[in-house]
């Protein structure tokens, strides 16, 4: 008999689901940030079942999403402790590994061109919006 309760935990990742912005959100020109609640607003009635049954809504409020009684799982919202804001650095930190120096990310320079060409030479596309950039529909 196992001396732990569980004998397999799955860990679910919604990479760039944010649900609120974090404290140091301002260094990375992030206040306010909060997606989920954004689109919580934005949509007539979203549909997440799934999420719903595991304690999505108990997690953060949405709109139109009723949080659960009893959740079919744990759910919790983490915080970064390492420094950067890109998901490499939160997907390590969740593995152990704490990151004082940002990776380098291309947010505002776009991938280098040589990468870009090989790119486009290996699968024979053009490559176009080499930039980061929202879209609002």
């Amino acid at each position: 008999m196992s001396k732990h309760k569980y004998s397999r935990i799955f860990t679910i990742v919604i990479d760039s689901l944010g649900v609120g912005a974090l404290p140091d959100a301002h260094a990375y020109g992030d206040g306010g940030t909060d997606t989920l609640g954004h689109i919580s607003q934005s949509v007539e009635e979203p549909r997440i079942p799934t999420l719903q049954k595991l304690g999505m809504a108990n997690l953060h409020h949405l709109k139109q999403v009723e949080p659960v009684h009893a959740p079919m799982a744990y759910y919790t919202k983490l915080s970064e402790a390492s420094v950067g804001k890109d998901t490499m650095t939160g997907h390590w930190e969740m593995m152990g590994l704490h990151i004082t120096k940002p990776f380098r990310t291309f947010t505002d320079t776009g991938f280098p061109k040589e990468l870009l060409d090989e790119l486009s030479r290996r699968t024979g596309r053009v490559i176009i919006g080499n930039k980061s950039a929202s879209v609002l529909i």
